[in-house]
């Protein structure tokens, strides 16, 4: 359907300007959440086109005439729907001004979002590269390229975006492919609805992930080990359900305790009383651990044979263990600096299409942080707070699932192996 009929609001205010939003603007109700958004500024908007796409996998287009009383509330208007893709119809270049010192971005500059975007140069746009939010853009016009840059790692000289001229978001639109937990990229944050479902869709991306060029990302907290749930995330490592693995000193302290004591925070995992003496088996866990220099160390003179690290150890998977302030050792792998663990989460972070978070609000939001909005995010936790801070803090792609660790990894252990076996 296409029309140009006059549609909307629009009163003569004094500033305006001309805007486009293409793709899936309609089932991802992106272009309601357009109009909104600029209702609820106080601005005005007129529909002057709008082509609907007819199948479910063509896309939509609308161009719309914004105004306002001012041209700071236009501008205002502009940015915030610019994050659902409404780009100007008649673009300029994108501003940029050299960074002039490190570790600090020029005043005024772009901030970026989790959704993937373009920036314009010399006519043309071009992605940016490493998605992430929080971050700016850094240009080499010589490419040209442009990447996103967390501000603690600008060096002076370094061309930066200023504004928003010259930069269009590319929002992540509904999966037209299922109907599976992820099409919507809602948060189903309720503890009353029905798990089942969702965690059959959890395996299937998950073995998709593994069979495909998928990589997945498990973000973990100690209670995986408090609750008994060593030996099922033992067997997502095995089966190379793992590809990374970001997690504290806890998660690591306590599944070697169990390995070398039996024990978690002191509680025998076998009879689920507490074991003479326990409450020293971390700290002696850790000790021998530091005086054998570090965990691949333990695995390979035979000190350290199951369990969660002796497994990302012997699958040679990637882990990043992020270190706080409360840690007790804390273990030599243990990353203390808190800059460097955020560039080695952030390195480790590329490429990854599935993200499941377990039972860690810090690291969980750490972690989000540092993901693209294109990525497939799940946490499971007892607490809904978790869920609702990531989406807050712009995860909004986020599944949640309330649930104890136990009995969701124990079921999804069993999909994947009904699935395995077919």
């Amino acid at each position: 359907m296409s029309s140009n009929q006059t549609a909307g609001q629009h009163a003569g205010a004094g500033f305006s300007e001309e805007v486009e939003l293409s793709g899936h603007i309609i089932d991802s109700l992106l272009l309601p959440k357009v109009l909104d958004e600029i209702s609820s500024l106080g601005g005005e908007f007129e529909i002057l086109q709008v082509q609907v796409g007819h199948g479910r996998r063509d896309p939509s287009y609308a161009r719309l005439r914004i105004s306002a009383e001012s041209e700071s509330l236009l501008d205002e208007i502009l940015k915030e729907i610019g994050q659902h893709g409404a780009v100007p119809v008649s673009p300029d270049d994108c501003r940029l001004e050299a960074a002039d010192m490190d570790g600090a971005f020029p005043e005024g500059f772009y901030c970026t979002t989790n959704e993937d975007t373009e920036v314009r140069i010399s006519g043309a746009w071009i992605p940016v590269n490493d998605q992430e939010m929080d971050c700016g853009i850094v240009v080499d016009p010589n490419g040209p390229s442009a990447r996103c840059v967390p501000m603690s790692d600008v060096q002076k000289g370094e061309l930066t975006v200023i504004g928003r001229q010259g930069t269009r978001v590319r929002p992540v639109g509904r999966d037209a492919s299922g109907h599976d937990a992820f099409s919507f990229m809602n948060s189903t944050v309720s503890s009353e609805k029905p798990k089942g479902v969702t965690v059959r869709d959890i395996a299937r991306a998950m073995r998709a992930a593994r069979e495909g060029d998928g990589r997945i990302l498990i973000v973990a907290g100690p209670a995986v080990v408090h609750t008994g749930s060593r030996d099922h995330f033992s067997y997502l490592i095995e089966q190379d359900y793992v590809h990374r693995l970001f997690a504290g000193n806890a998660l690591a302290a306590h599944d070697i305790e169990q390995s070398m004591f039996g024990t978690s925070l002191g509680i025998s995992m076998s009879h689920g009383r507490a074991a003479d003496e326990g409450h020293e088996h971390h700290l002696r866990s850790i000790n021998r651990i530091r005086r054998l220099g570090g965990i691949r160390q333990a695995v390979e003179t035979g000190a350290l044979t199951e369990g969660i690290m002796y497994q990302c150890v012997k699958k040679d998977i990637p882990f990043v263990l992020a270190g706080s302030i409360r840690d007790d050792g804390p273990l030599p792998d243990v990353i203390t600096d808190a800059l460097e663990a955020q560039r080695t989460m952030r390195e480790l972070s590329r490429g990854v299409t599935f993200c499941l978070m377990i039972a860690t609000t810090l690291h969980s939001i750490a972690t989000g942080n540092l993901l693209p909005a294109r990525v497939k995010v799940v946490c499971v936790d007892i607490n809904p707070a978790t869920v609702t801070k990531l989406a807050d803090r712009g995860t909004f792609q986020t599944i949640g699932v309330v649930t104890d660790v136990e009995p969701f990894l124990r079921v999804l252990v069993d999909e994947l192996k009904s699935a395995d076996s077919t």
